[in-house]
């Protein structure tokens, strides 16, 4: 799958672009702030019908503005798929596809699979258990409706049984059919997310060890409470403590993915360099991942990466970025020379576009 054009019409900075992308290689280079990645930003909508840094859609619409539009123009093995979304202030968002509206945006999720790497995924270390867990969700549920599904109906009754405690209900009726959702979904939930986390370390690992030749040994491990109990039997003996608390104390709504680095916690010992090779590796791994798992490779967003690596760092991921494994990939950098690099490197087709105040301007075009 790859996006042949991108039309983009008051999103954040950018008044007005008009992107006719390279199948191969598309690279965007300006100074910080003018625009490169919102231009990223709104190829993940796109896909996810969301922003990657989950700013809110009245924040989207440029300022002074009331309307924003999103408009991409996919060949996906050979059809075409054409993807619109319109946001207006104070007004439901349309999304649609080949000119047909959705009626939920969740049947839009993994049709257009993409892999973003950008400087906000450092909040998957720092952050809190949420982000990691986002991550997790955001993965599997591109390529497994079931699991998507489930967790939309989890947190439906998370949110109704938070309801009830937060009111102080003592209906006990009301909370088994509450915790009997829970459960049910939530056991689908913990099972795949085992299974994928299990899957991905190995893949993970390797990535590591191509981008960093100093020896580190990566690893990833996911951690639930349904580890050691049964849940239902864990929901209904936490009634009176959540009843005090106000909101549901257990259940995979508080799962975590422990991430380390030569056995120990990565926010606690590793450098900057060290974090961002890490999430590289991690994000190289999601994509090999969702290409075994899916019908069509994903496209590839690398925002800004090259900051804080080593000389030696930065040419091992241009070697892998290059290499036939990849497919579609859009890369921002505010130095020329290393997208230069990139695309020397690759030997295929590629387009080099300059950003600045919101303006995109083709520079170079080739053809192989």
């Amino acid at each position: 799958m790859i996006i042949r054009k991108l039309s983009i019409l008051n999103y954040k900075n950018i008044y007005l672009a008009e992107v006719e992308c390279s199948v191969k290689t598309n690279c965007f280079f300006g100074n910080n702030g003018m625009g490169k990645t919102n231009l990223l930003d709104a190829i993940y909508y796109l896909s996810f019908c969301k922003s990657h840094i989950n700013t809110p859609d009245s924040r989207l619409i440029r300022k002074g503005e009331d309307l924003c539009v999103l408009q991409g123009t996919y060949d996906y093995s050979g059809k075409e798929e054409d993807v619109f979304c319109a946001i207006q202030r104070n007004q439901r968002k349309q999304f649609k596809r080949n000119r047909k509206e959705y009626e939920r945006l969740s049947e839009h999720i993994g049709l257009l699979p993409l892999v973003m790497v950008s400087p906000a995924d450092s909040d998957l270390i720092r952050g809190g258990s949420d982000e990691r867990r986002r991550f997790i969700d955001m993965i599997i549920s591109q390529y497994d409706k079931q699991y998507l599904n489930a967790l939309i109906q989890y947190n439906k009754a998370v949110t109704q049984r938070n309801i009830c405690l937060r009111e102080q209900r003592n209906d006990a009726s009301l909370y088994d059919v509450y915790e009997m959702q829970m459960a049910a979904c939530g056991l689908q939930l913990y099972e795949k997310r085992k299974l994928f986390i299990d899957a991905l370390v190995p893949v993970f690992n390797e990535y590591h060890r191509m981008i960093c030749s100093s020896g580190e040994t990566v690893g990833l491990g996911y951690v639930s409470q349904l580890d050691d109990d049964d849940f239902r039997k864990m929901l209904k003996e936490s009634r009176a403590k959540d009843l005090l608390l106000g909101y549901s104390s257990v259940g995979v709504h508080k799962d975590d993915m422990v991430m380390t680095l030569d056995e120990q916690l990565v926010r606690r010992i590793a450098s900057q360099g060290q974090n961002k090779t890490y999430l590289i590796a991690l994000k190289l791994a999601q994509f090999s991942y969702m290409s075994a798992k899916g019908v069509t490779k994903p496209i590839l967003l690398l925002d800004d990466i090259f900051d804080k690596l080593d000389a030696e760092r930065v040419e091992k991921i241009i070697g892998l970025v290059s290499g036939d494994r990849f497919g579609q990939i859009f890369i921002t950098d505010t130095n020329r020379k290393y997208l230069d690099r990139i695309l020397e490197a690759i030997g295929q087709d590629y387009s080099l576009f300059k950003v600045e105040q919101g303006n995109v301007c083709l520079m170079e075009n080739k053809t192989v």
